[in-house]
């Protein structure tokens, strides 16, 4: 799944550590999202957009 957390994070100018208090996980997490290694659960996605007032659709797109 590839996704746009990363761009829309550096956009706003937040860092890692940032955006995994917003969403309480770890930074850790938050790496593994941005680089694809980690599909977020579906609760964790929802987050994720609100925190950048998206839909899901917008920042993460099945893989081809």
């Amino acid at each position: 799944m590839r996704n746009q957390v990363a761009a829309l994070r550096e956009k706003r100018s937040m860092t890692q550590a940032d955006l995994a208090r917003l969403l309480d996980v770890s930074r850790q997490t938050v790496i593994s999202i941005e680089k694809g290694r980690y599909a977020p659960s579906l609760p964790l996605a929802f987050r994720i957009a609100a925190v950048f007032g998206l839909t899901i659709e917008e920042i993460f797109t099945p893989d081809e």
